[in-house]
């Protein structure tokens, strides 16, 4: 029998095992993918890296640093700014501190007025120094969070409005304010990009690290069912056979923990993402760029993905991503309609733009609606824990922390208590 079964190879399961490991505990991951990642996926399709949806790294997340070697991901990153298709043509916004001499342009651009940028200032600074819990006190929607500061004009709803809802994945704006400003604290402290190799490369370091300290990363193991066996856990898989250990983490996406633990399954948010080849690139810029008129079409963000991580595609070609919400229960954009909006965005013909795959990700981001509750205990029966960062905050952050407490708690109930000081989260 084993110390630990981790059912769940994605961030906060292969963080977990690791940490676990370290601590010589005997220690089997299982899978039923066939290969470790669970949403932080690359696939090389004709050359092209296609993660599995239109992601991000952040290295200002505080357990990214902790769990990975970032040097060794050889990160390409983004500018810290936001392209803006207005009426008048293509804007650009970009970070003030970090890119000065753009201020003039930013304030040429008629997307900025001194009320917008106080109004977006007294919403955002609390973030910078303030800790999540005492943001998170009397908890409100983010639209509100904006009204109550008076952050109204074309900074919101051009600007911060179809930005954030790509990074939340909805655009009602019920999310968490608190939750919200977290992420801008991140954005304005990180400088967010990509490893060469693909978003895959995180989870593939993680396991590489936890199968050195003694794990075993078992893939094509699906488990269907746990069962308490006495002084123990019984984990039976889809092919018939059953691993037995002392405690059981279940570190599975949102879409799959109600069937393995009777919780209820977490609210998530959907995204779609387009990826299309191109000879030439539509624009000579990097920035993640939004449309900041009003209704226009279904793309939310979109990027040419080659001038931040070149690796993406092959010499000589361009990967351009476009990403859509993903409402539950609604139409999903089409691809006509999609080519239509990023022939606007960029002012560029799409027609002969090769699309390689769409990517509709119903489960991508667990809802984060305030008021904002505090990370949830991984404990959730005799010997069985939960983690994910359906857990925590719908983020790399969040899965990293949750595993890390995870870990934790099984360390501490298998009597290792002294030993859980150097686990962070």
């Amino acid at each position: 029998m084993h110390d630990v079964i981790v059912i769940g190879a994605g961030l906060a399961g292969l963080r977990c095992a690791g940490l676990l490991s370290t601590r010589r505990l005997d220690v089997v991951v299982l899978d039923a993918a066939d290969a470790v990642g669970g949403r932080q996926r690359t696939d090389i399709i004709d050359g092209f890296r296609l993660d599995r949806g239109f992601q991000v790294l952040n290295p200002a997340y505080p357990a990214l640093r902790r769990s990975v070697d970032l040097d060794a991901l050889a990160l390409g990153t983004f500018p810290v700014g936001v392209g803006v298709r207005t009426a008048d043509g293509m804007a650009e916004l970009r970070h003030p501190l970090r890119h000065p001499l753009s201020i003039g342009t930013s304030l040429r651009s008629g997307l900025v007025n001194g009320r917008d940028a106080v109004a977006l200032a007294r919403w955002a600074a609390p973030a910078l120094v303030r800790p999540l819990s005492r943001l998170a006190r009397n908890d409100v929607r983010v639209r509100e969070g904006w009204d109550a500061v008076g952050l109204r004009g074309p900074l919101r709803t051009a600007v911060l409005e179809p930005f954030l809802a790509g990074v939340l994945a909805e655009s009602q704006f019920e999310t968490s304010n608190a939750f919200a400003r977290l992420l801008v604290r991140y954005f304005a402290l990180g400088r967010p990009g990509l490893p060469a190799q693909g978003i895959a490369a995180v989870p593939e370091q993680l396991a590489a690290r936890a199968r050195t300290a003694g794990a075993d990363i078992r893939l094509d193991s699906r488990a269907e069912r746990i069962s308490a066996r006495g002084d123990g856990v019984r984990v039976a898989l889809a092919d018939g056979d059953s691993v037995g250990a002392a405690r059981v983490v279940v570190a599975v996406g949102p879409d799959d923990v109600a069937g393995l633990t009777g919780l209820l399954a977490p609210v998530t948010n959907g995204l779609q993402t387009w990826w299309f080849a191109a000879a030439e690139p539509p624009t000579g810029s990097a920035l993640l760029t939004v449309d900041g008129r009003r209704d226009r079409g279904p793309v939310v963000n979109t990027v040419v993905m080659t001038h931040t991580v070149p690796s993406y595609a092959p010499a000589g070609r361009h990967l351009i991503a476009a990403t859509c919400l993903l409402p539950r229960g609604g139409d999903p954009a089409e691809e006509h309609e999609v080519r239509r909006h990023l022939s606007e965005i960029w002012g560029a013909d799409t027609s002969t733009w090769e699309l390689i795959r769409r990517d509709d990700i119903e489960d991508a981001l667990p809802a984060q609606p305030a008021p904002l509750g505090a990370a949830r205990p991984p404990r959730y029966a005799e010997r069985l824990y939960v983690a994910g960062d359906h857990r925590d905050t719908a983020s790399i952050q969040g899965a990293l922390a949750s595993g890390e407490r995870a870990a934790r708690a099984v360390l501490s109930d298998a009597g290792y208590s002294g030993s859980t000081a150097a686990l962070h989260g």
